[in-house]
């Protein structure tokens, strides 16, 4: 091992230091810091040209001079044992027992690093996945090696949805080890406490791996977490045979650190001074979910992100909704009127539902049920605009069906209970009970022969 320190630091800021004189430096490699305080730091070699190494710190540089800092390059990238033992354990965003337990030790020790996934070596996601909620199972079906990110805003339930999903998720007619990685960038106590309660209570902690980085500890640590979580999950689906899924919150937290380097670093800035790099960095996490041909595990992705001022436009939730596989919209109006959980369908999608559903997996009926769901509930939504222009006496009585069928859809449909695990069966019966609040006429989009098996007008209506 390299126990060489350098003295020759040129200049430390807020989360960078340069080193100069430094020969083959690596990206990526970790440092070991020493103040004059006697306190040691980690970090991680950013950028190297000449012999000079950009060094991104993890924790706090106040107070450290650049005369009395010592450096020592390790010559080895950022690491991670794996086992596992992990399952039930909580780590903080270095990968060290925050929950005071012992250190993992085991002869695998990763590189965090990673490769996104081969394509040539991808399997096609084929197999359906339960969640328990109606607004995703039913029209926006989740598939095993999917990634389906959840785009929320401040003060939305996405913490208590992405519980939700966590501790019913599962297989139809499917007994195989499944287990969750949980990754929290940037959260506050209330955020971390609240997941380890409901994991805890709910018994998922015992299939969980949780790694939490608090808000109040150093923003670096955010870069680094979702790769350790990211490792421990490709061990855990393609050497141990699992089946895994990943929830990351808050992917906006990660690209705002990503911002952060990127401004001390006085890198030219690209949209909303985001790096231009940014998109590159993203595909380097989301890639790394899916599955491996003759392999049995499999990595599903839930990324949440926090869409600033409720734009789905802005550069965060572009880039994501351009290399994930669809996504789940939260609806602050649907929040104000008490509707939980607050998805918007129309706004949400599943690129791999098809991949998932149908006669095999889910029903035969699933795919024209919930065609004829959305086109119902949107002609239902565009009817209260006119409403509040025309009034409701205006309308026909099929506009009038139709109405009172988006409200329907609302409560009854989108609409359940935090606790409530529905079965798909029970969906799917429940869009049919939806449906038949308006003329069986007015059904276009479902095959005659299902809607005869498993509509429930009665007869002569």
């Amino acid at each position: 091992m390299n126990e060489v320190y350098y003295k020759t630091v040129k200049s430390i800021t807020s989360i960078l230091m340069f080193v100069e004189g430094v020969k083959n430096a690596a990206y990526g490699e970790m440092v070991e810091i020493k103040l004059e305080t006697g306190e040691s730091l980690k970090g991680q070699v950013l950028d190297s040209r000449e012999g000079l190494a950009v060094v991104q710190v993890f924790g706090t540089t106040a107070g450290a001079s650049a005369e009395t800092t010592k450096v020592r390059f390790t010559g080895q990238p950022a690491k991670i044992a794996v086992s596992t033992d992990m399952l039930g354990r909580v780590f903080d965003g270095t990968g060290n027992p925050r929950d005071g337990g012992p250190r993992i030790v085991s002869e695998k020790v990763k590189d965090v690093n990673g490769n996104a996934m081969n394509p040539c070596a991808r399997e096609e996601p084929s197999e359906f996945i339960q969640t328990g909620i109606s607004a995703i199972d039913g029209m926006n079906s989740l598939v095993r090696g999917q990634k389906l990110p959840i785009f929320s805003g401040s003060g939305m339930q996405h913490n208590k949805i992405a519980v939700q999903i966590a501790r019913q998720a599962k297989l139809l007619n499917k007994n195989e080890k499944f287990a969750i990685v949980f990754c929290g960038m940037g959260i506050d106590s209330e955020e971390a406490n609240f997941f380890k309660h409901e994991f805890e209570e709910s018994g998922a902690l015992d299939r969980t791996v949780m790694f939490l980085n608090l808000s109040s500890e150093p923003t670096m640590e955010r870069l680094l977490l979702p790769r350790l979580a990211l490792t421990t999950a490709e061990y855990l689906a393609f050497e141990e045979g699992m089946h895994i899924l990943v929830i990351m919150t808050d992917m906006t937290n990660y690209c705002e650190a990503l911002r952060e380097v990127s401004s001390a670093r006085e890198e030219v800035p690209g949209r909303r001074g985001y790096p231009g790099y940014m998109y590159t960095d993203l595909a380097t996490i989301y890639e790394r979910a899916g599955k491996i041909i003759g392999k049995p595990g499999s990595i599903t992705q839930i990324p949440i992100l926090t869409m600033p001022a409720d734009d789905i436009t802005h550069p965060i939730a572009d880039l994501t909704g351009y290399i994930n596989e669809g996504q789940i919209v939260l609806s602050r109006d649907l929040q104000r009127r008490g509707v939980y959980p607050n998805i918007d369908v129309l706004l949400s999608l599943s690129r791999l539902m098809n991949n998932g559903i149908g006669k095999d997996s889910t029903r035969e009926d699933h795919r024209g049920l919930a065609d004829e769901l959305y086109a119902a509930y949107a002609r239902g939504k565009d009817l209260r605009s006119l409403v509040a222009i025309v009034g409701e006496e205006a309308l026909s009585k099929t506009d009038k069906e139709f109405l009172d069928l988006a409200d329907r859809f609302e409560s009854g449909f989108i609409g359940q209970g935090y606790d409530e695990d529905r079965k798909i069966v029970d969906t799917l019966s429940s869009g049919w009970d939806i449906l038949s609040g308006v003329d069986i006429r007015e059904i276009k989009r479902v095959r005659e022969e299902f809607v005869k098996k498993y509509g429930k007008w009665k007869a002569g209506s």
